[in-house]
């Protein structure tokens, strides 16, 4: 197994640095890295095992390690307010945290479905964070084998539709109320660890690091995200639109260019 990282998110959520890390040996377990993780973002705070409602889907084993199908929710309980943050965590992979996900007041919740990949077997980990800062986590075990050191399939064709979006959303929006759309990410997100079939170079790596995803400026979801996301990421998720307006993506990679896109949305739409 490669040494495990976390890189440094744009957002600065995320700093376990290579030197945290040093002692976690090439042959670490996944409860090393695990320890290693938990205390970089979380520090001393406890993981309650009972707090929010939360589920984890993922398959038992990976048809394809690169593209796995990942859903993850948390749901408040009586009294609670809604998660403000997700924390993906994939144990055994080079860069174990695949993603930090922030809601906004008109998300539809706390819920989000990607595609990920996992280099090896490992447990998959997801963490919610309350307003107050307490913690509840979900975790799955999963077989997979060469996720993130499989090749990019787009990086030939890349270089003229890189950052491309697309959008999906109900025919019929319900105003006020929850409504699934996904945005579709045009990108090689490639990890630097897989090489050419044919030539043998090893990829260069680039990587989406950054979504914002608004409504009339305000926040729905925010990610910050790693290699770990399958190329062309994908991410579902929920929001309440309240009116007319415009649902804007923006999106940045580890080459520091810039995306956008938006969507009008009105009533009847």
């Amino acid at each position: 197994m490669r040494l495990p990282f976390v890189k440094q998110l744009s957002a600065g959520v995320i700093a376990v640095t290579l030197a945290l890390v040093a002692p976690i040996a090439a042959a670490a377990t996944g409860d090393e890295v695990w320890a290693v993780v938990k205390a970089s973002l979380f520090g001393e705070r406890e993981i309650a095992p009972a707090g929010f409602e939360m589920s984890l889907t993922l398959p038992l084993q990976a048809e394809d390690a690169a593209v796995v199908p990942v859903s993850m929710k948390a749901h408040p309980r009586k009294g609670q307010g809604m998660p403000r943050k997700l924390y993906l965590i994939i144990d055994r992979n080079p860069s174990p945290v695949a993603g930090v996900f922030e809601f906004g007041d008109v998300a539809g919740g706390a819920q989000i479905e990607t595609r990920v990949r996992i280099e090896t077997a490992s447990t998959v980990r997801v963490v919610a964070e309350a307003p107050d800062g307490s913690l509840t986590m979900v975790t799955k075990y999963i077989k997979a084998s060469g996720g993130c050191s499989t090749a990019s399939g787009t990086r030939s064709d890349s270089a003229a539709t890189r950052g491309q979006m697309r959008w999906q959303l109900p025919e019929l929006l319900a105003m006020g109320r929850p409504n699934a759309v996904t945005l579709m990410i045009r990108h090689p997100n490639s990890s630097g660890l897989a090489a050419d079939q044919s030539s043998r170079i090893v990829e260069t790596p680039g990587f989406v690091r950054r979504v914002k995803v608004t409504w009339r400026g305000q926040l729905v979801v925010a990610a910050d995200v790693d290699f770990s996301i399958s190329e062309n990421p994908t991410l579902r998720f929920s929001f309440k639109p309240d009116g007319e307006g415009a649902l804007a993506a923006e999106v940045e990679d580890t080459d520091d260019v810039k995306y956008e896109s938006s969507v009008a949305i009105g009533p009847g739409q």
